[in-house]
């Protein structure tokens, strides 16, 4: 069983800047508090390769996930895929525009599949995902106006 959850934010700040924030995902425990750490492998520019290696804590467990940047075309849309073997992996993306004013709207979308036992665990997953993705997107509308200071 898979399914997909997924949310828009318009943010107060140009495509270029808002695409060069999310893109390095080692932004991600800035609006994402279910990330405690993460790493990225090569250093340097986040590329079509880079991956990602976090550390999670859900539903009180921790788990180790590995994404990989799987398309990249700056500064309108970035896509990713899980690489580790969890019971519930994600695919999903960035989708940028280029509004007047100088901001930028982002839709994020994430596919959440269930493996194994995970299967049974997706439709809860999925559930509270779609319940905190509005506030999922304003949490990365103010990291990414913090970080971006006009």
């Amino acid at each position: 069983m898979s399914g997909q959850f997924e949310a828009s934010v318009e943010i107060d700040r140009p495509v270029e800047a808002v695409f060069a924030y999310l893109a390095d995902g080692r932004h991600d425990p800035e609006f994402s508090p279910r990330v405690q750490e993460i790493t990225k492998t090569p250093d340097g520019p986040t590329a079509v390769g880079t991956v990602f290696r976090s550390t999670v804590k859900d539903a009180g467990m921790k788990t180790g996930r590995e994404f990989r940047i799987v398309g990249l075309d700056a500064p309108h849309l970035i896509r990713w895929t899980e690489q580790s073997r969890n019971l519930v992996t994600a695919e999903g993306g960035y989708d940028l525009e280029s509004l007047p004013g100088g901001r930028t709207r982002v839709r994020i979308f994430n596919t959440l599949e269930g493996h194994g036992l995970g299967k049974l665990l997706v439709g809860l997953a999925l559930s509270a995902a779609r319940k905190d993705a509005p506030d999922f997107g304003r949490r990365i509308k103010a990291a990414a106006e913090a970080s971006l200071k006009a």
